[in-house]
């Protein structure tokens, strides 16, 4: 399965979907803002990121700028419940696979996680 890094503030949030994501079979690695998201990128690897766009210090879109430069094959899935946030990652959406709306349901999160990791894998067939 995948390696996941989950970027998230809010504690609760980011144990919950990393445990659903482990259920899942993935291993999966945590941080609470963009730039302990990007340091522990940098010891990867990842197989995708999965942040939320609304954090402390770095937020997600700084992030995912920092990690698509650095990482290119790697994948970015973004979370926000603000919709401005979602507007402002409309230039990322070539390096960002989607953008999911919070709350979400986790069958939402699951099945978004894992048609981002089927993009990656199609790439990497090609």
């Amino acid at each position: 399965m995948a390696k996941i890094l989950i970027t998230e503030d809010e504690d609760s949030l980011r144990r919950f979907v990393a445990r659903a994501l482990r259920l899942d079979g993935h291993e999966t690695c945590e941080a609470a803002d963009g730039a302990e998201g990007l340091a522990l990128l940098e010891e990867g690897p990842f197989d995708l990121l999965l942040s939320d766009i609304r954090m402390p210090i770095m937020d997600g879109i700084e992030l995912a700028h920092q990690a698509s430069a650095r990482f290119p094959d790697l994948r970015i899935l973004l979370m926000t419940g603000y919709a401005e946030q979602r507007e402002r990652a409309d230039d990322l959406m070539t390096k960002v696979i989607d953008v999911v709306d919070k709350p979400f349901a986790l069958p939402d999160i699951r099945k978004a996680v894992a048609q981002a990791l089927s993009v990656q894998r199609e790439t990497r067939a090609a």
